[in-house]
């Protein structure tokens, strides 16, 4: 049976790596997703792009990612990466998932996508190089923004506190200060967060989710929006910063009119769910309830680091470190950067995950970087820049003795490392 978007109960910036993984991702997506077969490998894929399974629904999603996770560990992706990303954006500034053809102008039939887009603004923000590009996707957000504050999947779709949390992480993340933000009639996209959380008229279990959107008139928790809510309620985008601002106890009743308490609030949700289960979240999938949700997991640990919990995300934290490599291995670059950015905000090493090198995992996905930002490398380049090979003041006294009709034989090379 087909699933239409407006069945679905959860957004894109999960969907995204399951889809790379040709897992059954169609129950869980925005619109752009809707009614999609399971992707298959692609005969011919663009030289830049990151993963090896069909762009056509997450193209631009998990190439953000990747961008985004390498910058954190200190990884310089290759130009063809960052300049495919790049020219995905349409005219109006907008991105959609994929564009096969970059030449191809986008009309009115190309699905503009808030998600895709705030997730390039994102990613292009931070490894630099393309300011016009992020400018004109920013204008292109604001634009999108619905009357009462927050955003839908897409231009004039209904707000969800999904795409509401991504988009303020691109607004917060170029530039646009937390309190700041833009509003329509005095109506903020926190205070549109706020419309998706269960109150304290629900049983206490639920208290302090969000849903994704209400259904009928009423709010379903979702273990995924909440996540991405705790993240969009802080300001906060994709990279969290790790040993952020300490989280102050809210009450129910507070946490309804407050952003910051909605924030914490819900991070407690989170972390009662996941104790729950064993420190982890389990997937709302239909037919597979009893699976673990390693992804939402991962978007929960950053959501905890976020909303000043860290302590709290330990847990899942170690939880993911010994049940994510096989989920990683079959879904792809987004998946390892969902996994490197929690760590990212933890203060944890992805290059020592439970085992894996995730940055070198991501970095096996696409094109060879320009720097893998590994401690080897940056010895090798400290080398060569302050002492491999014959320094300045060699030279000098080379042409020195030079002039005074001394010769010197000079072999080898002289190294100096300056830790």
């Amino acid at each position: 049976m087909a699933i239409t978007a407006r069945s679905l109960a959860a957004p894109a910036r999960r969907c995204a790596a399951a889809l790379a993984a040709a897992v059954l991702c169609a129950a869980a997506a925005p619109a752009a997703f809707a009614d999609t077969p399971a992707p298959s490998a692609s005969p011919k894929l663009p030289k830049g792009l990151y993963g090896s399974t069909d762009p056509k629904y997450d193209g631009v999603w998990r190439q953000s990612l990747a961008l985004l996770a390498q910058d954190t560990a200190g990884v310089r992706p290759a130009d063809r990466a960052v300049d495919w990303l790049a020219g995905q954006q349409c005219a109006d500034g907008a991105f959609t998932a994929y564009r096969a053809d970059e030449k191809q102008d986008c009309d009115a039939k190309t699905m503009r996508d808030t998600n895709q887009t705030a997730a390039a603004v994102q990613a292009l923000a931070a490894v630099g190089g393309h300011a016009d590009t992020v400018r004109k996707g920013v204008s292109w957000l604001k634009s999108a923004q619905n009357d009462d504050g927050g955003w839908g999947s897409a231009a004039g779709a209904p707000s969800d506190a999904n795409s509401t949390s991504i988009v303020i992480g691109a607004l917060t993340a170029t530039g646009t200060k937390a309190s700041a933000l833009p509003e329509k009639d005095g109506t903020s996209p926190y205070d549109a967060l706020l419309t998706f959380r269960l109150g304290c008229d629900v049983k206490e279990a639920d208290r302090g989710a969000f849903a994704f959107q209400p259904k009928d008139g009423k709010l379903t928790a979702n273990a995924d929006a909440t996540a991405a809510a705790v993240t969009g309620a802080v300001g906060k985008g994709f990279v969290v910063e790790p040993g952020g601002h300490a989280a102050k106890k809210t009450s129910c009743e507070e946490a309804a009119e407050d952003a910051q308490g909605a924030a914490n609030s819900g991070a407690d949700h989170l972390v009662s769910v996941m104790d729950a289960h064993g420190h982890h979240l389990m997937s709302a999938m239909p037919g597979a309830e009893d699976q673990p949700d390693v992804g939402t997991t991962a978007d929960a640990v950053v959501a905890l680091a976020a909303a000043g919990r860290p302590d709290d995300a330990k847990q899942p934290l170690e939880w993911l470190r010994g049940h994510s490599a096989a989920w990683a291995k079959q879904s792809g670059p987004a998946a390892y950067a969902q996994l490197i950015l929690a760590a990212h905000a933890t203060g944890a090493d992805p290059r020592d995950f439970g085992g894996t090198d995730l940055v070198a995992k991501l970095n096996a996905t696409g094109p060879k970087p320009a720097s893998d930002g590994s401690a080897s490398q940056a010895d090798e380049k400290d080398a060569e820049q302050d002492g491999g090979g014959i320094s300045v003041w060699w030279v000098v006294l080379v042409g020195l003795a030079a002039g005074a009709g001394i010769g010197f034989l000079l072999s080898g090379r002289r190294k100096q490392n300056q830790l």
